[in-house]
């Protein structure tokens, strides 16, 4: 409870300045994750397979039958409550000088709740080399060199982790251009979108994008990396993303969830018994991820 001892400076007068409000950091995840609205304690997503390659026909014989299709993996999706709440004594509105430089009303509700929500989506790429057995999935991480579907497995990572550089990133759209299959075993046109990134690499993945010759080398070669199959357009530097040395990226299948349960909401009301004002926010939310296709990565350690 905030009380007239947390505030006794704010009884003075006399203050040039209350200092403690900055410039929050914005939603890094809207522009990463894809929202829809849940209408369910627990939302599941579906994996199925299709039909697989066809066979060659001989002459006076029947077509080959693919007759696998139907259910492969679900992913559940149960969305968590995030909350905060003050409370301030009636003296301490009362008697404090610099109500509009220390709103009683507002004492940061919604920079708190951002920070939660850039936390928990940045998550979902801090323990990518995890696998959680209560999403379920395909039994794998969501960074794995062995992602099942009929035919064998496919990547969106390696076995060795590899640094953000010139050969790491080519491969990288490569695998994804080249390296994806759907469960049946069909090779999946897709591209790159993304280049995820912490700040530490920021200046490493643009003098790998925007240099016009070859970096790194001295050779007159010209720099091709936005110009091969499936090159990312963009790079996105999330601040929340607690290792320094690995990065990831996005393709264009859809996969990477925000699932919005109740929105956003703020209270704040007068406790009759105390007199004390309650003021306290609230959100139903959760960032998952229903296929692995959607994204990448690198788990490097250096």
């Amino acid at each position: 409870m905030v009380n007239l001892a947390n505030i006794k400076n704010q009884l003075q007068p006399g203050l040039m300045k209350v200092e403690g409000q900055y410039k929050d950091v914005p939603p890094e995840w809207k522009d990463v994750f894809k929202t829809k609205q849940s209408k369910m304690q627990i939302e599941r997503a579906l994996m199925t397979r299709r039909l697989g390659i066809a066979q060659v026909k001989k002459e006076g014989m029947a077509s080959f039958a693919d007759n696998n299709s139907g259910d492969r993996w679900v992913v559940n999706m149960e969305t968590i409550e995030a909350s905060i709440m003050y409370s301030m004594t009636r003296k301490a509105i009362a008697d404090g000088l610099y109500r509009t430089e220390f709103q009683p009303t507002n004492l940061g509700l919604n920079a708190s709740m951002r920070a939660f929500w850039n936390t928990y989506a940045a998550n979902i790429f801090n323990t990518a080399g995890t696998y959680d057995p209560n999403t379920g999935g395909d039994g794998q991480a969501l960074l794995s060199v062995n992602h099942p579907i009929d035919t064998g497995v496919y990547a969106n990572t390696s076995s060795t982790p590899q640094q953000l550089n010139e050969t790491s990133l080519l491969a990288a759209y490569e695998q994804v251009y080249t390296g994806l299959y759907d469960e049946a075993g069909l090779r999946i046109d897709a591209t790159a979108e993304k280049i995820i990134i912490p700040a530490h690499l920021s200046a490493a993945a643009r003098r790998l994008k925007d240099a016009v010759l070859r970096p790194g080398t001295l050779t007159n070669d010209p720099n091709v990396i936005n110009k091969v199959e499936a090159a990312a357009d963009t790079i996105k530097v999330m601040r929340y993303l607690t290792s320094k040395y690995a990065w990831f990226w996005t393709t264009d299948i859809e996969g990477l969830v925000h699932l919005q349960r109740e929105p956003y909401e703020t209270s704040m009301w007068v406790d009759e018994l105390t007199d004390t004002l309650v003021v306290k926010n609230y959100e139903r939310a959760g960032f998952f991820v229903t296929n692995p296709r959607a994204v990448g990565g690198q788990l490097a350690t250096s």
